[in-house]
C-alpha cells in the first residue's frame, strides 16, 4: 500500500520555525518529484514547494520564498519542509504529494497522484 505520512506540525508564534517531514512507504519515491501544498479553511489547496528527484531543482510559491526550504533524503524516502519566519497567513493543513515526474516541477495539485493525510500548522500573531 502506497502511503505518505506527514508530521511536524503544531502551534507556533509568528516569527517562529517548524520543520515538516513526509515519509513515504509502499513504493520507492526517490525517482520522483515531490511537493508540499497547504489548505486553509474555506480555501483551495495551494502549491507551496516542489523538489526534483535528485534535490538539485526546487520551486517555491512567491509568498514563501526566502522563508521556506524544501529538501529530501532519498535513502529515508523522506521530504522535508523547513519553515522559518512564520506568519499567521501560513496557518493551514500542510500536505505532501508525489508525482510521476523526475524533473518537471508542477504547481497544480492534479499532477500529484498520492497524498498524505496532512499536518496542521497554526501560527499565532
Amino acid at each position: 500500500q502506497v502511503q505518505l505520512v506527514e508530521s511536524g506540525g503544531g502551534l507556533v508564534q509568528a516569527g517562529g520555525s517548524l520543520r515538516l517531514s513526509c515519509v513515504g512507504s509502499g513504493r520507492t519515491f526517490s525517482s520522483y518529484v515531490m511537493g508540499w501544498f497547504r489548505q486553509a479553511p474555506g480555501k483551495e489547496r495551494e502549491f507551496v514547494a516542489a523538489i526534483s528527484w535528485s534535490g538539485t531543482s526546487t520551486l517555491y510559491t512567491d509568498s514563501v520564498k526566502g522563508r521556506f526550504t524544501i529538501s529530501r533524503d532519498n535513502a529515508k524516502n523522506t521530504v522535508y519542509l523547513q519553515m522559518n519566519s512564520l506568519k499567521p497567513e501560513d496557518t493551514a493543513v500542510y500536505y505532501c504529494g508525489v508525482t510521476r515526474y523526475g524533473h518537471f516541477l508542477p504547481r497544480s495539485s492534479t499532477e500529484y497522484d498520492t497524498w498524505g493525510q496532512g499536518t496542521q500548522v497554526t501560527v499565532s500573531s
